[in-house]
């Protein structure tokens, strides 16, 4: 089997990208099938389950890259990929070996065969199998969807953690705040540490119940840590961070503001997790090295990642109102930083949606923003087309480019260079896979 045959069988099981909730398979039923089949190798590791509505995949991230940079081996699973597959299961920011993936297919289909499982537990179950195979000291795994009836949720971790709560999936995790908390606290384990960085009060309360209710003590880091923004003359985000432990001068590798209690968060869970090894039961070189080369040791993309200066061009995986603001807020700070001593620019947002992604939410965060929206279809079923968000957003008065923008990423990337000027920002986002086709085209030969 090539890894081409591997992505082929896997790409026919039920798959949310494709299927929406016609492909949700909640509950571990088929899981533990999975687990058993191949050996429990969810439990040849220590982990650390990372869930919440945004900031999950950074915090991971940044989690991740500290243990890798104190020394340890160790495996990341996030999902969804950006341009390869094997993204989905690294070790030190490395993706996995194709060769592995075909292999690893080819021993087990008849397994998953009888078994039957969705794309994302068949994906699941690789990435654990991978980390137990390749001997990691630690393992890293986001939340697909919830936390509660999630694949990953096999997992007995170290620590587990919740960013925040945000309005999404409603369809399937309920229709309010709360009653999202109350899933994605479903990764509660009796006796394991469960920290949160929730700002809302209300909604800290609601996960410590959920916790609590399930065995596990609750800690609220926004109530324990103090974060201290640091001026800087190079330009690079900096923060004290105060747990028990201080860690000063700390360069954040993951630009914005909104990554500032992600960052803090993940230093809290490495210190609940057992990763600090110091005199003082702290390694500040570990926690200053991982934070500021997040991006290379532990692979991440598409989180405000800058990709041109002149113009300013911003892509970021955002897809709800609470990730949007955060990538406006960085994209309007870097414009007001370039805008000194000449005139202001225009913001140009190319922009892709789910069908699942509430779009009304969206609209007053880019008219305060005064952008132009170049709307783009995406390679998906459950995409919204060019045609619809066009109707959708000119139907709210926002401003639109010109009719004969085209519809795909990477044609409208080249319409907008040559319709934009120096002084002038792009910000790409809306979906994973708007962030998928602008890296794929940055990687293409002009």
């Amino acid at each position: 089997m090539t890894y081409d045959d591997a992505r082929a069988y896997l790409d026919a099981l039920p798959r949310w990208a494709a299927q929406g909730q016609a492909a949700y398979r909640p509950g571990l039923t088929t899981m533990d099938r999975l687990m058993e089949g191949l050996g429990r190798p969810h439990e040849a590791f220590p982990s650390v389950h990372v869930g919440g509505t945004n900031g999950k995949g950074s915090t991971a991230s940044m989690l991740a890259a500290v243990a890798t940079a104190s020394g340890r081996r160790t495996g990341l699973h996030t999902s969804p990929h950006l341009v390869d597959f094997a993204e989905r299961m690294r070790i030190d920011g490395q993706a996995a070996p194709h060769a592995w993936i075909a292999g690893a297919v080819a021993r087990h289909c008849a397994l998953f065969d009888a078994v039957r499982p969705s794309f994302f537990e068949a994906t699941v179950a690789l990435s654990f199998l991978y980390f137990a195979e390749m001997a990691v000291d630690l393992a890293v795994v986001e939340v697909g969807l919830g936390g509660r009836l999630d694949a990953t949720n096999v997992l007995t971790p170290e620590v587990a953690l919740v960013t925040y709560i945000g309005l999404d999936h409603t369809d399937v995790l309920g229709t309010t705040k709360a009653a999202i908390a109350r899933e994605k606290a479903g990764i509660a384990k009796p006796g394991v540490p469960f920290l949160t960085a929730e700002p809302d009060p209300a909604l800290r309360a609601v996960l410590r119940a959920e916790a609590e209710a399930r065995g596990a003590s609750c800690e609220a880091v926004r109530e324990t840590v103090t974060v201290e923004a640091r001026p800087s003359s190079d330009g690079a985000v900096r923060r004290d961070v105060n747990t028990p432990h201080r860690f000063a001068d700390l360069r954040m590798g993951l630009p914005g503001t909104h990554q500032t209690w992600n960052a803090a968060l993940a230093v809290r869970a490495a210190e609940a997790a057992g990763i600090m090894t110091g005199v003082d039961g702290s390694d500040r070189s570990a926690v200053r090295q991982g934070l500021a080369a997040v991006r290379k040791l532990a692979g991440i993309r598409g989180r405000c990642e800058v990709w041109s200066e002149s113009p300013l061009a911003v892509l970021d995986v955002s897809h709800n109102a609470e990730g949007l603001a955060a990538a406006l807020a960085f994209v309007k700070t870097r414009q007001r930083a370039r805008r000194v001593g000449t005139a202001g620019g225009r913001l140009q947002v190319l922009l892709g949606l789910m069908r699942d992604k509430d779009l009304d939410a969206l609209v007053p965060l880019l008219r305060r923003a005064e952008a132009t929206i170049t709307p783009v279809s995406l390679d998906s079923a459950r995409a919204r087309s060019a045609s619809e968000l066009r109707a959708a957003f000119a139907a709210a008065g926002l401003a639109l480019s010109l009719g004969d923008a085209p519809t795909t990423p990477r044609e409208a990337l080249a319409w907008l260079h040559r319709r934009i000027t120096a002084r002038d920002a792009v910000l790409a986002t809306g979906s994973h896979l708007v962030a998928a086709a602008v890296l794929r085209a940055a990687d293409e030969p002009a």
